[in-house]
């Protein structure tokens, strides 16, 4: 039996679904009885908890051979770290109380660097506390989520601009969700050794324009990245209902990479790239 947690979001589904299609048994977590109604009827047991209940997640663990776990954002929260230390402590006070044997973790590139990095200093935190208690851990340290532009596509559509805080030629790595729910499966199924770190990214890097670029293909119109200076962060992402606290995180995470600093780690880790392209992704989100 594998747990898998965030079934609601973008990684979590498709590692339910991947292990699913491969005939593994499945345990889903979900807040709320009728999110995991969907799950049930495609196979899967349901087992309804929050991420912050340590003794909910310690029954959803129990019988389990390995569960994917991550910190799902709360970015409403006004100390939005101290929010989601909660989640990572009832996490790891979970695995810890149900013996659980191997711990796929969604964490991100940077994850080992211990400042300077916004809102992935969580899955720093993430990192060390189930380090300290999991039996067997396979951490996921992916990059940018491709899927991290559907906000903008409707801009692209629109108006022919792609509105971005990265400089329009910085090639940085990104990857599709669906590469990350794929790896973390495959991972579940293989069982862990240890510690293990993956870090992870598409089968190319890319720069914004060169996602303009792919839109544009997609849409068969012209597509410019419209760049937004760093002091446009704060007031764009509260906009969106982001807490000032989490939109100056996510300031603090665009300056590290306008620096050139948030990158994998590389000692210590092994690096695997994934198998969708930009365009395929995009064509999927569009």
């Amino acid at each position: 039996m594998f747990v898998v947690a965030g079934v609601t979001g973008n990684t979590g589904s498709v590692v339910a679904q991947t292990l699913l299609d491969r005939k593994q048994p499945v345990r889903v977590i979900v807040r709320t009885v009728d999110k995991g109604a969907a799950w049930k009827a495609k196979g899967a047991e349901v087992a309804v908890g929050s991420l912050d209940d340590a003794q909910a997640l310690t029954r959803a663990f129990e019988g389990a051979k390995g569960a994917y776990l991550l910190v799902p954002p709360n970015y409403a929260a006004t100390a939005y770290l101290d929010d989601r230390k909660k989640v990572a402590d009832a996490l790891a006070k979970a695995v810890k109380a149900s013996g659980l044997g191997h711990v796929v973790f969604l964490s991100s590139i940077g994850a080992h660097l211990p400042e300077g990095t916004g809102p992935i200093r969580i899955v720093r935190y993430g990192e060390q506390q189930l380090g300290a208690v999991a039996k067997n851990l396979t951490i996921l340290r992916p990059p940018s989520f491709i899927d991290n532009w559907v906000p903008v596509l409707g801009a692209a559509k629109a108006q022919g601009v792609l509105p971005s805080f990265i400089a329009p030629d910085r090639t940085i790595p990104m990857i599709s969700t669906r590469d990350i729910g794929r790896i973390a499966a495959e991972q579940l199924i293989a069982g862990g050794k240890g510690r293990t770190v993956l870090e992870l990214s598409g089968p190319e890097d890319y720069s914004p324009n060169d996602i303009a670029a792919a839109l544009g293909k997609i849409l068969k119109r012209n597509v410019t990245v419209q760049h937004a200076p760093l002091s446009a962060v704060v007031p764009t992402f509260k906009s969106f209902g982001f807490s000032d606290d989490a939109a100056r995180l996510f300031e603090e995470m665009y300056a590290c990479i306008e620096r050139g600093t948030l990158v994998h780690e590389k000692q210590g880790a092994m690096h695997l790239r994934g198998q969708v392209t930009a365009t395929d992704a995009l064509q999927r989100l569009v």
